[in-house]
């Protein structure tokens, strides 16, 4: 199948990208690249003992960290990040996590145009976009801006050897989401359509050996470069309906990040494909079912992850408020978005039952 279109437009950021194993003792080298000095170290609370041992990694090129990051980047935190990058005079930024120091880094180089750093250690694939998410009075909102592309990515399979096997899956459908919208995107093109393919069957292949053995660097090292396939093609093409659910739980029920992506995927898929048939027969035949949703669906069975928005924390009575947001304002997409077929699908999302058109 070729994925050629007579149209199509494509523009590429000026992102420095470095795999490999340890390659994040090449801190140093990276700052002075960006002619800098004086780099602000972010993570989540949860991994402040990181923030520390990059701290070490930087030496006199550590100015300060800030270990409040937060899931959705709530406005409030971030120009609170802002005011201390501007406090102790910092001239760039070195985020070490997933989505949510991602987000952070991205917010602060909004307000302060600070060059980043990014040291992923989920498979979240923000670090590879100019995409801004933030959240504020229950509301989630994203921007586009080239203000907050990452200038370095460094990819270093050590850092999520020890990602628990969970958060491993989650992270990972979270961007498999990412490569399965962007086959239908309105502004796809030839090779973002190539990578998400090949970043949907790099996840396949090797995230069941991940689960097998957490510890196998070469299998964590070709989840990370999935990751960096599907945020790639995040970061340049429009995302659609699961997107758009996705944020609208997660900002308006503070539902967590990856596990509201892992649930929905499936549902949203299999919503689309009435539509978009012959641009998802990718997912099809990579996971093995003649149905696309059903083919994630039974992946993500596979891979133990939780299918029901019902264990996440979402209530059934708040069903019918999500469907009205969902429909308010939605993103493109390739089928109507419509309000009570967004609702059955919430339902049965919420149930953890098989996902239907």
């Amino acid at each position: 199948m070729s994925f050629f279109r007579e149209e199509f437009a494509a523009q590429w950021p000026a992102v420095r990208v470095r795999f490999g194993v340890g390659v994040r003792h090449d801190l140093v080298a990276e700052i002075k690249q960006l002619d800098c000095r004086r780099a602000l170290i972010l993570t989540t609370p949860e991994q402040a003992h990181v923030a520390e041992e990059f701290a070490g990694l930087c030496g006199d090129y550590a100015a300060g960290i800030f270990t409040r990051a937060r899931m959705h980047t709530p406005v409030a935190i971030s120009e609170e990040a802002a005011a201390y990058a501007r406090d102790i005079e910092a001239d760039c930024l070195v985020a070490i996590g997933g989505g949510s120091t991602t987000g952070l880094g991205k917010a602060i180089a909004l307000r302060t145009d600070l060059p980043q750093i990014v040291v992923p250690t989920t498979y979240a694939g923000s670090e590879a976009t100019a995409i801004l998410g933030q959240t504020e009075d229950g509301v989630k909102t994203t921007l586009t801006s080239a203000k907050v592309q990452p200038e370095v990515i460094l990819y270093d399979a050590e850092l999520v050897r020890t990602l628990p096997v969970p958060m491993t899956v989650t992270s990972a459908l979270n961007a498999i989401a990412h490569a399965a919208e962007g086959l239908y995107a309105q502004n796809r093109t030839p090779l973002t359509s190539l990578m998400a393919v090949e970043g949907m069957r790099a996840f396949r292949d090797a995230l069941p050996r991940v689960l097998d053995n957490p510890d196998d660097l070469r299998a964590r090292a070709e989840t990370l470069y999935s990751a960096w396939l599907c945020g790639t093609v995040l970061g340049q093409v429009g995302m659609a309906l699961h997107h758009k659910l996705c944020h609208t739980l997660g900002g308006g029920f503070d539902l967590p990040h990856a596990e509201t992506h892992a649930v929905v995927l499936p549902h949203a898929i299999a919503y689309n494909a009435v539509a978009a048939r012959d641009e998802l027969r990718p997912v099809a035949e990579l996971f093995g079912h003649d149905e696309p949703g059903m083919a994630l669906h039974r992946f993500a069975l596979s891979v133990n992850a939780p299918m029901a928005l019902d264990g996440l924390g979402l209530k059934e009575s708040d069903l019918d408020r999500a469907a009205d947001l969902a429909a308010k304002n939605p993103y493109w997409n390739p089928r109507p978005v419509e309000r009570d077929a967004i609702r059955r699908l919430l339902q049965a999302a919420w149930a953890g039952d098989p996902p239907v058109a």
